[in-house]
This record gives C-alpha cells, structure tokens and sequence, in this order.
C-alpha cells in the first residue's frame, strides 16, 4: 500500500447537484479500492489560466488516498473516459 494525492478539475455547470455527484462518483471508487486519508477543502470553482474544452472556470478537488500500486492507472483510465473532467493528475507522496 502505497500514499497517492489526485486533482481532478471538472466541468462548472448551472447544477451544483450534479457537480458534486460527479466527485462523489470518484470519491466512492477511491474508496472501494483504498482508503481516503483526506479530502483537501477551499480549493472550490477557478478561474482557469486558459479555456480547455471552451471552458473558463473549473472545479478543483484534490484528494489525498492510500491504495495498492495498480489503481492509481485505472484511476487515470476512468479519468481519462469520464464526461465533464477536464483535467486530471494522481502522483505518488513522498515516504515519510
């Protein structure tokens, strides 16, 4: 087992319901495959530094996990399939 940190920017839209489903969508899979140590709040809606997919504003969660070594990939995999995320990254924490 292993320590990740993903960020996830995801689509803004009129529904604040269906945005918060969206992250609860990758907070339960994370779940399911680990354990979330923390789920860094105060992050919320920015403005990005340029449009990706003509969108200007992004939703930022960033979530610290611990997980075995193959998930961080399926992770990205759905990531990368999944409608209304813009960008994505998951890195390894250092050991303490």
């Amino acid at each position: 087992m292993a320590k990740y940190e993903t960020m996830l920017v995801t689509k803004v839209t009129d529904n604040e319901e269906a945005d918060n489903a969206l992250v609860e969508k990758f907070k339960t899979l994370i779940a399911d495959h680990g354990t979330i140590d923390a789920v860094l709040e105060g992050w919320g809606k920015r403005r990005l530094a340029y449009p990706i997919q003509d969108e200007t504003e992004g939703m930022y969660t960033v979530i610290q996990f611990t997980s075995g070594p193959d998930f961080p990939a399926e992770l990205e995999r759905i990531y990368g399939i999944t409608e209304g995320v813009l960008r994505s990254i998951v890195v390894a924490m250092p050991e303490e």
